[in-house]
């Protein structure tokens, strides 16, 4: 059986990543991708920070980037809306088809073997090592990655999963530079509508909540903009609930989506999930390189020390977003200060949101907030009595 020093199960953007930095270290690595193209089938908008992708070691290929212009974020609410300024977050839009190839190319030349349409079936810990079995034969491995997305975190753990919808859609009313997130609790419980723009009159428009038919509330929502058509659509779950507990056991390494490193306010996670396989590869080939297998921890610490706090509060404003109903979140929109806005945009970062979030929540609108949530919990008590 052909033996590698790290197999990576899956090849989007945490699993190259990880490759890439094992396989730069002069380790024999293999990525399986169960699907017939690296990059497909495309479930993520694409959006991430300029800084985000500098830290994981990446300068995307012109043919990677579809938007380069977002200037504002429109934020909507049933009856209420602000509007921020992005232009100091400098986000991009990425065609994650050729990005995730271009990561793929890089891992390659680094010498890691990549295969497609190799779905693996099961591993099993075989000696010292682990014997994995695929659609295309037995192979023998020292270090398994898992970057298999939410589908194995789903295995484990249905909690945090929401279902989603995103089309890729021409129209009129889609501005190049503006991105557009519309709440409604009945609507998209638990979440929102997006719009991400790709150029002028094109863009990435979805939905996700919690218990809904995402196709069905997805059409609703673009129906209700106006005139369009429908090019490209995409059904996929996504993972909320934040980082799960072990992201290491033996030799077997856990990364991305599989991790929970997607954000749990946005799903968004091509930074936070990509610098998870940044670490998880240098670790792996620390590991391998000095026969010392306690090094694989440094990976979950590291990344812990650049997002845990992050993610303890956005998981934070989650919980507040699932409790507010529309009136509720009518009410926390209509006490946001203009002042507070314009701090929110000059100082925000994108990566780190939780930040610009406390800046909009100032005393005013926390107090405003209290009152919301209390009218938010009267109504449930009726609702339900």
């Amino acid at each position: 059986m052909p033996h590698y020093d790290v197999i990576v199960a899956g090849g989007s953007v945490s699993g190259l990543l990880a490759a890439r930095e094992a396989a730069a270290a002069g380790l024999s690595v293999a990525v399986l991708e169960e699907d017939s193209e690296i990059g497909t089938p495309v479930h993520c908008g694409g959006l991430v920070s300029i800084a985000g992708i500098r830290n994981m070691g990446l300068v995307p290929d012109a043919s990677a980037v579809e938007n380069t212009k977002i200037a504002r974020a429109k934020i909507l609410s049933p009856s209420n809306g602000f509007e921020i300024s992005a232009e100091n977050q400098k986000v991009m839009v990425l065609d994650r088809r050729a990005f995730d190839k271009q990561i793929a190319f890089q891992a390659q030349k680094l010498g890691t073997e990549i295969k497609v349409k190799f779905a693996m079936r099961s591993f099993s810990k075989d000696g010292s090592g682990y014997s994995v079995k695929t659609s295309e034969g037995d192979l023998v491995c020292d270090y398994f990655v898992d970057a298999r997305g939410v589908a194995s975190i789903i295995a484990r753990n249905r909690e945090g999963v929401l279902q989603s919808a995103q089309y890729e859609v021409y129209a009129p009313w889609i501005e190049r530079d503006t991105i557009e997130v519309a709440f409604d609790s009945q609507r998209y419980p638990g979440f929102f509508a997006w719009i991400i723009p790709t150029a002028q009159g094109s863009g990435k428009v979805g939905v996700a909540g919690r218990g809904i038919n995402a196709a069905s509330a997805l059409q609703s929502y673009i129906d209700g903009k106006g005139k369009h058509s429908v090019v490209r659509k995409v059904y996929a779950p996504i993972w909320v609930n934040g980082p799960t507990e072990n992201f290491v056991s033996d030799k077997t390494i856990i990364v991305g989506d599989a991790a929970g490193q997607s954000k749990p306010t946005t799903a968004g996670g091509i930074y936070t999930c990509g610098m998870g396989g940044v670490l998880a590869g240098r670790a792996v080939a620390e590991a391998a390189m000095t026969n010392d297998d306690s090094l694989l921890t440094g990976y979950e610490k590291n990344w812990r020390s650049m997002f845990g706090a992050e993610f303890e509060k956005m998981l934070l404003a989650r919980k507040l977003l699932e409790r507010l109903d529309n009136k509720a979140i009518d009410e926390l929109f209509s006490a946001l200060s203009p002042e507070k806005l314009e701090e929110a945009s000059t100082s925000g970062d994108f990566d780190f949101h939780s930040a610009a979030l406390a800046k909009i929540l100032g005393a005013k609108s926390a107090a405003r907030m209290a009152k919301a949530l209390l009218g938010n919990e009267i109504r449930r008590l009726i609702d339900s009595s």
